[in-house]
């Protein structure tokens, strides 16, 4: 995977709704909040408890300092609250090094579009300011309001594979 050199920084960044800021050691409490609640997570691997976070937490802080980019929280514009995260991050798939998009929100929140603004950013910073020939994305089969999101975000399906030993869809970009 070819990447054009690094912007100055993809700390932060901001779309109609939705301020994303680089994830930090000062997010813990907003990601135990996430991994705790059984429907956030319900797709995502299932509740967190707190060494699991922990183990979340400095894995995506590590792929900050090693890539320049990767997790963002979420925060709603209007109030500045943290209702949900994103990332761009590789993911090995198949023996292959890939970057992903992925995304989640609050409960409260699902049903508004606020998954397909993030993921379309996403998509767009990886292929724009990062260069990559592809983003990809993956959701387990049963999963479909992930899978409208990534449609709508300009990803296709193109293969099913085995992901943390459960099935997944795989999306790509072009």
């Amino acid at each position: 995977m070819r990447l054009a050199s690094l912007p100055a920084s993809l700390d932060s960044f901001s779309t109609a709704r939705l301020d994303a800021e680089r994830l930090t050691e000062d997010h813990w409490d907003d990601l135990r909040r996430m991994d705790q609640d059984e429907w956030f997570m319900a797709e995502l691997g299932g509740v967190r408890d707190e060494a699991g976070t922990r183990a979340y937490l400095e894995r995506n802080l590590a792929h900050w300092a090693a890539r320049g980019f990767g997790l963002w929280m979420l925060r709603d514009r209007d109030t500045g609250a943290v209702i949900g995260r994103a990332l761009l991050r590789h993911l090995a798939v198949d023996g292959v090094d890939e970057v992903e998009t992925g995304y989640g929100f609050l409960p409260d929140l699902w049903g508004r579009g606020l998954a397909t603004e993030i993921a379309r950013a996403c998509v767009h910073i990886g292929r724009e300011r990062l260069g990559l020939e592809s983003v990809v994305g993956i959701t387990l089969p049963t999963n479909a309001a992930s899978q409208r999101v990534m449609r709508k975000a300009g990803l296709h399906y193109e293969r099913d594979i085995v992901h943390a030993g459960l099935p997944h869809l795989l999306f790509r970009t072009g």
